[in-house]
């Protein structure tokens, strides 16, 4: 079990590495799913031997509220179907924590219930928000659990420029489930799982 690191430097990698992500090309993303509320893209990670996941929508809310949803805190609880638990652990300052949390079993528990421990960060971004995380190997798994890994990820929420009510949101996730799965289960719950996460918010900001 790692100590916890320190916050600030790792805080400017994990921004960096999303900016990074959100500069690649749109040749090097094929679609994997297509809905109402949002495409899912992906390609293969550099940081293991699964897939980066990106996914974009427009959400008709203000960035502030959006992200207040989505990052570590009281809503995201309330209206994430995957998520089951939610702990603060740790918090360094405002915009920097570290939390556990677990998730459901999904595809008929083909994919057993998973923990996750990751460091969260929320900075801003051009003329919205970026909040963003990345996985620790921090405290003791759960029995019953899978302890998962989170790779560099996170969430630009940007006010359109025409519609600043409306915002654009863009997720670029990759994350390494761990345990005895095939990969078409994983990518087939992945693409699911991020076109869910955009009608879940959708409907979470309206009530």
């Amino acid at each position: 079990m790692d100590l916890l690191p320190n916050s600030a430097p790792l805080a400017t990698k994990l921004r960096n590495t999303l900016i990074q992500y959100h500069s690649i090309g749109d040749s090097e993303w094929r679609v994997a799913k297509k809905t109402k509320d949002a495409t899912v893209w992906r390609k293969p990670s550099e940081e293991f031997s699964g897939y980066l996941y990106k996914a974009q929508g427009v959400v008709e809310d203000v960035t502030d509220r959006i992200v207040d949803h989505i990052r570590p805190g009281p809503y995201r609880l309330d209206w994430d179907s995957l998520m089951t638990t939610m702990d603060i652990m740790e918090t360094f300052e405002e915009n920097c924590c570290v939390m556990r949390y677990t998730t459901a079993g999904q595809l008929w528990n083909i994919i057993a219930p998973r923990e996750f421990v990751d460091f969260s960060y929320t900075t801003s971004y051009e003329d919205g928000l970026l909040t963003c995380g990345i996985s620790l190997d921090y405290g003791e798994v759960r029995p019953n659990f899978v302890r998962g890994f989170n790779h560099p990820c996170g969430w630009f929420c940007v006010p359109l420029k025409d519609y600043p009510s409306h915002s654009l949101l863009t997720g670029y996730i990759q994350t390494e489930l761990r345990g005895m799965l095939p990969q078409s289960a994983v990518d087939t719950a992945m693409s699911g799982t991020l076109a869910n996460f955009y009608s879940d918010l959708k409907k979470a900001l309206k009530t």
